[in-house]
């Protein structure tokens, strides 16, 4: 595939990331009079919308960042190949964090990165499900958990690529998958650092 193509990947890649899902369902569900980030945790993710705007609506955004990073990787995928893949799906977190439209206030990217895996490491995403399930029930807190998912994928698309495993549908494990893995779990454990609540003296 061209730079070009790699490139419109990434763009593409973005652009679904940083759909406003949870924004979307707040104007639904309320007609507008409700903003995410002044109610509850603050942030516009599945999360916090199924506690201020029921479990319905907090599905539904859930559904909808994972669909827009699974569309963000195939995508990539047709217009960049491999490269153009695992560039899209990392643009994705980076959209659904920093989307341009919310002056960069995003949501923590967990769904939206479960989506890419499905869409580019598909061989991990069972196993990235349970691992996820595991740590929430063990350390009982978000934050801890996404830590041991992030260390296992990032761990398991080391060893996918040095071991050339087979990958389902997704692109050839190379140097590509790890960078994804790594860089959006930086970006996501980031994310939820920055949004720890402040402490005062």
């Amino acid at each position: 595939m061209s730079a070009a193509g790699v490139i419109a990947a990434g763009a593409v890649g973005y652009l679904c990331g940083s759909f406003p899902s949870a924004d979307l369902a707040a104007r639904l569900a309320t007609r507008g009079r409700l903003d995410l980030r002044a109610q509850g945790s603050g942030n516009p993710g599945a999360t916090n919308a199924a506690k201020v705007l029921g479990t319905a609506w907090g599905m539904g955004v859930l559904t909808a960042d994972v669909a827009k990073g699974f569309a963000a990787g195939m995508l990539g995928m047709a217009l960049g190949g491999n490269a153009g893949g695992y560039l899209a799906a990392t643009l994705a977190v980076a959209g659904h964090i920093v989307p341009v439209w919310s002056r960069f206030r995003g949501g923590k990217g967990v769904a939206t990165s479960a989506g890419a895996c499905l869409a580019v490491f598909p061989a991990y995403f069972l196993i990235d499900l349970l691992v996820a399930a595991i740590g929430a029930l063990a350390a009982r807190r978000a934050e801890r958990a996404t830590q041991l998912s992030g260390i296992v994928w990032t761990a398991a698309a080391l060893v996918w690529w040095r071991a050339s495993l087979a990958n389902g549908w997704g692109p050839d494990p190379s140097f590509g998958l790890l960078a994804f893995a790594a860089v959006s779990t930086v970006m996501i454990l980031t994310k939820f650092a920055l949004a720890r609540p402040k402490v005062t003296a």
